[in-house]
């Protein structure tokens, strides 16, 4: 794979040595059991795979050339690079102003941009209006497009299957940057609507086997689908795409369950089902997907809480913390100024953003069982500095410099 030009800022040696020997030691990728860093008195447990993925890391490397090369311009990206504050705050003290914020809603004015002015597209992509705005005002958007390339593959595959009459159902978050690009270059060939979870999903069968009248439809998923969408007609033959960052469990259960009405609504067999549902199991994310398997098999270890790291905004993360929490106490921070003591440590809740102080949340036991993650677009500097406030609460067997050299 691709190595990335990625500032050093970002870097760190102890993961780099950790990752460098279990890719060694495990060349198919099929080991999910974590990492152990034995202090003594504390032992970590870092997942197998973690940190940037190869989309954020292609992301980094164009923005941070496209400011080299570019020095005396004015520079914007369209929102947030990746859901990193430290990565955005560095392009921020770069010079680098953002035009909109995650949601959408507008910073600066496209108005205010001119031909002169360049403009870098997030590793999200972005909609094919704001492309068409940008192109109109003579500012190219393919030179400094840091979209993913397994983003830009669901698009792909959603313009295969739409020449074959499928419609598209995309999983995601609807006001997700991701989302919002996703659903835009796939209603541009084919019908679309947007299901966040499968509770939505399960409305929208009904309107497939006819349980819920079609006039129903354009009001409970206002805002999610395309022009000109027939309910009656266009969920006749679908195919399901998502969000590379939801849970790749979760769309697989959402496709199934969709691929279960209409064969059933139908009458089909296995032979016959993809006249009315198509198979977009290759467009599943493969960094996603290793990061939450290798959560799942981190938390096969006995262990006393988990620590998940990255920005707070991070769908990716978000959802390793939901994995997480499932089995033990979970704590998601941003950095390691997040734990303000032994006893003390300032984390978010997933779900509603808040940040919530919890007391004791080490336990008074030895040796303490950590395990540790990161979101997709978290630096491994960011992690390993977190490992370093971790286990300097406590009276350590070694150094992490020394853990470090343990893995040279």
């Amino acid at each position: 794979m691709k190595q990335f030009e990625v500032p050093n800022i970002y870097r760190s040696g102890l993961i780099s040595a950790i990752k460098a020997k279990r890719r060694l030691q495990d060349k198919l990728k099929k080991d999910f059991t974590p990492t152990l860093l034995d202090f003594g008195p504390v032992q970590i447990y870092l997942a197998r795979h973690f940190g940037f993925c190869y989309g954020v890391e292609n992301a980094i490397e164009i923005a941070f050339k496209t400011i080299e090369e570019n020095q005396g311009k004015r520079i914007f990206l369209l929102s947030e690079m990746i859901h990193n504050p430290q990565v955005n705050a560095d392009l921020l003290d770069r010079g680098v102003q953002f035009l909109q914020d995650t949601y959408g809603k507008q910073v600066i004015p496209f108005e205010e941009l001119t031909v002169d002015d360049v403009v870098i597209i997030p590793a999200f992509g972005t909609t094919l209006e704001i492309e068409q705005l940008l192109n109109d005002k003579g500012i190219t958007t393919e030179k400094y497009n840091t979209t993913c390339p397994f983003v830009e593959k669901v698009w792909n595959r959603s313009e295969q299957i739409a020449q074959k009459g499928y419609s598209i159902v995309v999983h995601g978050k609807p006001k997700h940057e991701e989302t919002r690009a996703t659903f835009s270059h796939a209603s541009q060939h084919t019908p679309t609507v947007i299901v966040n979870d499968m509770a939505d999903t399960i409305e929208l069968a009904k309107y497939i086997t006819g349980e819920k009248p079609a006039e129903q439809f354009y009001t409970e998923f206002k805002g999610r689908y395309s022009v000109g969408f027939d309910a009656n007609l266009h969920l006749q033959r679908i195919g399901v795409v998502n969000q590379t960052t939801q849970l790749a469990t979760d769309t697989q259960a959402i496709a199934e369950y969709l691929k279960g009405v209409i064969k059933q609504h139908y009458g089909l067999t296995d032979g016959n089902i993809n006249t009315r549902f198509a198979d977009t199991r290759d467009t599943l994310c493969y960094a996603t997907n290793d990061n939450q398997s290798a959560v799942t098999g981190m938390l096969e270890t006995e262990a006393d809480l988990a620590v998940i790291v990255g920005g707070y905004n991070s769908s990716n993360t978000s959802h390793l913390v939901e994995l997480c929490e499932q089995k033990l106490p979970s704590f998601f921070i941003d950095s390691a100024n997040r734990l303000l003591s032994k006893n003390d440590i300032l984390h978010c809740n997933w779900r509603t953003k808040e940040e919530t102080l919890t007391n004791g949340f080490l336990p008074e036991k030895a040796p303490v069982k950590i395990l540790v993650t990161s979101g997709a677009s978290c630096p491994d500097a960011v992690v390993e500095e977190v490992i370093r406030k971790l286990v300097s609460f406590f009276n350590a067997d070694k150094s992490v410099d020394e853990m470090a050299v343990l893995f040279e």
